[in-house]
């Protein structure tokens, strides 16, 4: 039953829009995932199923947490953490194979290193990396629960031990073991169906209390804002092609043509030039 306490209109209007979707979330959706996430046990919980380590501490947990290359391009991570033996994990849901692709996984472990080594740092001072990818399929099609991808060397059929691990986790799997029940409960959209409590306790913060539906109807407000926008500028991007193209007109003159603002000139000059 929701904790009802806020009788405004605005709220009212926010939470008969917005809570039927609320409710069907899972914790495979990353925006919903990346909000339950927060909460710091509920990460250790997670890393210590995964990994099968329940001594795992972890110290730090952010969401949504955006990193850049030296060239400036960017990749949004779902979850980073830290624990206290130094190691940095990402962790991602992927619903689609896409999403998961080896190049991305790739990318994400060389992202974490780039982003924790420090000017002076001897390279073995690296911190041991995991990037896991919770996929809704089986994205090796094999059945195993995870799926464990480690570099070796061929010729010794032994190990690399760069301390750069990658992980599989197979949103399929339902044996009867903790990755089946973890992953029956990524699946769930009722947190009574869950098998976790610490996580049946954060999901329904966010599904049955007034703080926690008025901060997904937030979340979901500004990711509608964020669509608009980006369709917004790829309109933009369309029309000075267009133009420049069909008018024979160079980038300013599409530009003052269109009337754009300083912003908006920055953006599209930027991206007409990769």
């Amino acid at each position: 039953m929701m904790e009802m306490g806020m009788d405004t209109e605005s709220f009212d209007e926010r939470y008969r829009k917005f809570l039927p979707k609320i409710r069907q979330f899972r914790l495979m959706d990353d925006t919903f995932m990346s909000q339950v996430f927060q909460n710091k046990a509920c990460t250790e919980f997670l890393i210590r199923t995964i990994l099968d380590d329940d001594s795992l501490v972890v110290i730090q947990v952010d969401t949504q947490y955006s990193l850049k290359n030296l060239r400036g391009k960017s990749v949004r991570l779902d979850i980073t953490a830290h624990d206290a033996a130094g190691r940095i994990y990402n962790i991602e849901v992927q619903r689609s194979d896409t999403g998961a692709l080896p190049q991305r996984a790739r990318y994400n472990s060389a992202m974490l290193d780039a982003n924790s080594a420090q000017p002076g740092d001897r390279y073995e001072q690296l911190p041991e990396t995991y990037v896991i990818f919770i996929t809704e399929n089986d994205y090796f099609h094999s059945g195993c629960p995870l799926y464990h991808v480690e570099r070796m060397i061929r010729e010794l059929a032994r190990p690399f031990e760069d301390r750069a691990h990658i992980l599989y986790v197979n949103g399929t799997y339902r044996g009867r073991d903790r990755i089946g029940a973890l992953m029956h409960d990524f699946s769930c959209m009722d947190p009574k169906d869950m098998y976790s409590q610490i996580l049946a306790d954060e999901v329904a913060q966010y599904k049955s209390t007034e703080k926690g539906v008025s901060r997904m109807c937030r979340i979901m407000e500004e990711l509608i804002d964020e669509g608009r926008e980006e369709g917004r500028t790829e309109t933009l991007l369309d029309n000075v092609r267009q133009m420049m193209k069909n008018g024979n007109l160079s980038l300013t003159q599409a530009m003052d043509l269109l009337g754009l603002d300083e912003d908006d000139r920055k953006f599209i000059a930027g991206h007409l030039d990769k």
